[in-house]
């Protein structure tokens, strides 16, 4: 599975956006500078979260993006869909949506569980989350396992 850069740019700048949590507007500018991202990219990106729901922006002095919610209330998922679209693609199809025949037919299922992992972390990891630097118990297990940081 790949991370785009777009989805870790937007998480990245939704994280800052919930650590000033809601205190004052944030400029994209500011969101740019402080995580290293290139600013024309992340205004594109604000602008997909925006057209979501996720962030709210205003124009003019005094003006910029907050989190349209509280922070224990976006997940990881919720940003990256707004982003990139579903979570598991296979061939630019979601897996529910193929077929295979023959040797491969049971190469479905395969997809369809890799989907539900990935699930089973990014709609469990909120904003709230990584500002306090925290995981569930269950994935920092996870991160605790050496063979996590493996590559083989």
């Amino acid at each position: 599975m790949r991370i785009s850069a777009r989805a870790d740019y937007a998480i990245r700048a939704s994280a800052e956006l919930a650590a000033a949590a809601g205190d004052h507007a944030v400029t994209a500018e500011t969101l740019a500078r402080a995580q290293e991202i290139p600013h024309k990219f992340l205004e594109g990106i604000l602008t997909a979260l925006r057209r979501d729901g996720l962030v709210t922006s205003q124009r003019g002095a005094g003006g910029g993006y907050w989190l349209a919610g509280p922070p224990e209330d976006v997940t990881l998922a919720a940003i990256i869909r707004a982003v990139d679209g579903p979570l598991v693609f296979v061939r630019g199809e979601r897996p529910s949506d193929l077929t295979y025949d023959g040797a491969a037919s049971s190469l479905l299922p395969v997809w369809v569980a890799l989907r539900a992992n990935v699930r089973a972390v990014l709609e469990r990891v909120t904003l709230a989350d990584l500002v306090a630097g925290r995981l569930p118990v269950d994935l920092q297990q996870l991160v605790d396992d050496d063979a996590s940081w493996e590559n083989p």
